[in-house]
């Protein structure tokens, strides 16, 4: 059976996360212009498959996979960057299997260049540990002399 998947379109890249956790025997090809996914997941290990003719070219050799207990999140990256993809597959019709995933989806002609690329972001995404502000904190300190006091202020004793 086909995994279920969601996916959204950035600039440089289209990501699809197929929604299986505890993946094994998992295999994902990347074509010019398909995707070939397949594993064995959930709790019944049940066989999954995924086939889809793509929209648009992608760059395969650049394009990635990443494999987390409850999911396979998969970066595309289009061979022709700056160009929206209004849908996944190559033909028209519904993907029974595959939905917009409409947290993660934005229009970016608005918006993009102050964005990180998605490649940049996917690597942020797979690296994040949390710890927002923490840095601007201890930034804050060296203003009051804190960190700053033995830099060659005070003449040298000779």
């Amino acid at each position: 059976a086909a995994a279920t998947a969601k996916w959204y379109d950035r600039r440089d890249s289209v990501f699809i996360e197929f929604c299986v956790g505890d993946t094994k025997d998992l295999k994902v090809r990347f074509e010019q212009s398909s995707i070939n996914f397949s594993c064995l997941g959930g709790p019944e290990k049940a066989k999954h498959q995924n086939v889809l003719d793509l929209y648009g070219d992608i760059d395969h050799k650049e394009s990635k996979h990443r494999r987390t207990d409850r999911s396979v999140l998969c970066c595309l990256k289009k061979a022709v960057a700056g160009r929206s993809w209004p849908r996944l597959s190559k033909d028209k019709g519904k993907v029974t299997w595959l939905s917009v995933d409409f947290n993660n989806w934005k229009d970016w002609d608005e918006d993009s260049d102050e964005d990180l690329s998605s490649f940049d972001k996917f690597s942020e995404m797979m690296n994040t540990m949390g710890g927002d502000g923490l840095p601007d904190m201890e930034g804050g300190d060296e203003e009051h002399g804190v960190a700053g006091s033995g830099d060659g202020k005070m003449p040298d004793p000779e």
